[in-house]
């Protein structure tokens, strides 16, 4: 966060400099200097607007500092392989979705840094990605109704994926991946979903989900 408050500071003084330049030779009737000053205060205007766009959106991201529970979810079947989840997420309401399937999977993406990042202070960041429904028979994955769900906002920029699509521009990224949990749903289940630097892990929190979990991995 640093290094883009750093750029973003840097870039509005250049902005505020080449456009006062700009000014002053258009005054003294030199536009060629003029123009080139414009220019180079359009690239660091351009500079400054994406470094805040980045630092907004990186704000929008959790701090990961050790493995830690990002989530809580609650299944009440309400039909023949048909389950209404509950998400729950500290410091935000809780959220409702109907998911087809025996199955239930989260995944979220995860950014961690590197030095001079690190030497900054920063720690990973995630995001929940999506909540979605899958089915334990491969045919049934293939055929069966399928239900997902976005658990992000959508923005036009976007930390993880600046990192994937342009790594030269945020040279302190050390990874960029994406990381997914699934186990079976139940009637009544609950599951804590923790958060670790290399992965989610869903545990089971009641009885239903000890049960649905055992006899899962006893198949």
């Amino acid at each position: 966060m640093q290094i883009l408050i750093a750029a973003g500071i840097i870039s509005a003084i250049l902005t505020l400099f080449f456009f006062g330049r700009s000014i002053r030779c258009t005054r003294r009737g030199k536009l060629l200097r003029a123009c080139g000053s414009s220019f180079g205060g359009i690239s660091s205007l351009g500079i400054t607007l994406l470094a805040g766009l980045l630092l907004f959106n990186y704000l929008t991201y959790s701090r990961l500092t050790a493995e830690q529970v990002v989530s809580r979810v609650e299944f009440q079947q309400v039909g023949t392989e048909r389950f209404e989840a509950r998400l729950m997420i500290d410091g935000e309401r809780d959220r409702f979705f109907t998911i087809s399937g025996n199955e239930w999977q989260l995944d979220a993406r995860v950014v961690s840094w590197k030095p001079p990042a690190t030497i900054l202070g920063l720690e990973p960041i995630y995001k929940l990605e999506r909540l979605s429904g899958r089915y334990a028979d491969i045919d049934r994955e293939k055929t069966a109704v399928r239900t997902v769900y976005g658990l992000a906002d959508t923005n036009t920029v976007d930390v993880w994926e600046i990192a994937r699509r342009y790594p030269f521009l945020l040279p302190g990224v050390d990874a960029y991946y994406g990381t997914a949990t699934y186990v079976p749903m139940a009637d009544g289940a609950k599951f804590d979903v923790s958060l670790s630097r290399d992965a989610l892990i869903a545990r089971p929190s009641n009885m239903a989900a000890k049960q649905a979990v055992g006899a899962w991995d006893a198949n």
